[in-house]
């Protein structure tokens, strides 16, 4: 009991030495943050008021910590507090909310005092989205597209158009075969992968340049929208 009625009084006070260097570490470790989320950043829209919202939300958990202590009643205060604001800024990117909780994190590690986990604990979280943004481990990106051409009817272009996608495509579907031109030819479509982007030229031109093949189009799109 005696310990919980310790809890609720005042604690000891920290120096101006001890908050300026927790208040310090806080703000060298969210321009840390910052600078990686700069680095990193894909989106259709770059925020320069959110940078700058990481690198002071890491000092004012900083500076919440270092107020409540050890205080009980302090942190049920500030906590009370906190319940009636309103924060209505959407966010729309889950990558944003990660950040955003780690410049919390380490402005409350500074708080603590806790400086190795603060300083660790961001160059770890750093150099791991360095990661995941250079190195291909989340990313899929396939060069899908629907190839449609003409051809008169009863023609013999099935082994040519094989030989064609053999060499420009990692994989080919045909989506349908009908009637045009009131039966005198016949539109092809097929759903290909290319082993490359670059071979959309490559492709369109090796199957115009087969006999009877007219009306040659692609239509590239992605299976996922990568941001």
């Amino acid at each position: 009991m005696q310990a919980l009625f310790d809890s609720l009084g005042p604690t000891q006070a920290l120096t101006a030495y001890q908050i300026l260097l927790s208040l310090c570490v806080a703000f060298l470790a969210g321009s840390f943050l910052a600078a990686v989320y700069r680095w990193t950043h894909t989106g259709f829209s770059y925020s320069r008021s959110f940078v700058q919202a990481m690198v002071l939300a890491s000092i004012v958990a900083c500076i919440m910590i270092i107020a409540i202590g050890n205080n009980l009643a302090r942190g049920l205060g500030i906590l009370g507090a906190l319940a009636l604001i309103r924060f209505r800024t959407p966010i729309r990117d889950p990558r944003d909310i990660i950040f955003l909780f780690a410049a919390l994190a380490i402005g409350i590690a500074s708080g603590a005092q806790v400086f190795g986990v603060c300083i660790l604990g961001s160059i770890f979280f750093g150099v791991t989205s360095l990661y995941l943004s250079w190195s291909p481990f989340t990313s899929r990106r396939e060069f899908e597209g629907l190839l449609r051409f003409m051809a008169p009817s009863g023609s013999k272009i099935d082994d040519a158009i094989r030989d064609v996608f053999k060499e420009y495509t990692s994989s080919v579907e045909m989506v349908s075969v009908r009637d045009a031109l009131q039966g005198d030819s016949m539109e092809y479509a097929y759903q290909v992968r290319l082993r490359d982007p670059t071979y959309k030229g490559d492709l369109i031109r090796s199957i115009e340049n087969l006999q009877d093949v007219s009306e040659v189009s692609i239509v590239m799109q992605r299976s996922t929208v990568e941001i």
